[in-house]
């Protein structure tokens, strides 16, 4: 499993530093609102993943941060901060490379290609209104996304042992949950307090009531 992980986190890799994730941070003699969001995440995920907690459970308890970190960054740039927060458990946790590559992918890239894809769905199905960006993209798209993840994660590891093991599934939505619960809540906070932090909110897309058609004569 870990040389399909280690593929599945270089194609993201690749699609993202493709999309030159950089030109997000060009502000010219200003510094770039996404500039503070990204070091705080540089230093925020390390953090965040060296605290994985076993208990026990047949689903590693660790959080993830990919949803918010999609929010705010936007996909390419969230996806080069994932690995690194991937990379930095060997140093924090003293984990192997394999299990370093698993974490990326499992609670890095997959979930955030997650959340990108559905979000767009939501957006699609519901359009540009607040609440569908509120409800729809900082808590039920991180739920769905998270969620999924952390069973498959569990399943291909072994933690799953068939499609009867509950507890498995009772702790995944536990976990994706919580996620989407603070992930909504910051969310909803700088879509009140500072908008430039993110990337997939914009005040003239989701604040300014659409023009009417004009009625023929």
């Amino acid at each position: 499993m870990t040389t399909l992980e280690a593929v599945l986190l270089a194609c993201a890799l690749a699609a993202s530093l493709a999309l030159q994730p950089w030109r997000m941070l060009r502000g010219g003699r200003a510094l770039p609102p996404l500039a503070t969001p990204l070091l705080a995440w540089l230093v925020l995920l390390p953090w965040l993943w060296a605290w994985p907690v076993d208990a026990g459970l047949p689903v590693p308890l660790q959080w993830s941060g990919a949803a918010l970190a999609v929010l705010m960054l936007g996909w390419p740039l969230a996806i080069p901060v994932l690995a690194l927060a991937g990379a930095s458990t060997m140093l924090t946790t003293g984990a192997s490379i394999e299990d370093a590559i698993s974490a990326a992918v499992w609670y890095g890239a997959l979930p955030a290609t997650a959340v990108l894809l559905l979000g767009h769905a939501v957006r699609r199905a519901f359009g540009t209104h607040p609440l569908a960006y509120i409800v729809g993209r900082a808590y039920a798209v991180p739920l769905a996304a998270v969620f999924c993840c952390v069973v498959m994660s569990a399943w291909a590891g072994g933690g799953v042992a068939g499609a009867g093991d509950a507890t498995a599934v009772v702790v995944a939505f536990l976990m994706a949950m919580g996620e989407a619960a603070w992930t909504c809540a910051v969310a909803s906070l700088l879509v009140a307090w500072q908008p430039g932090w993110l990337a997939t909110w914009s005040d003239e897309r989701y604040l300014t009531s659409p023009k009417s058609p004009p009625r023929r004569a």
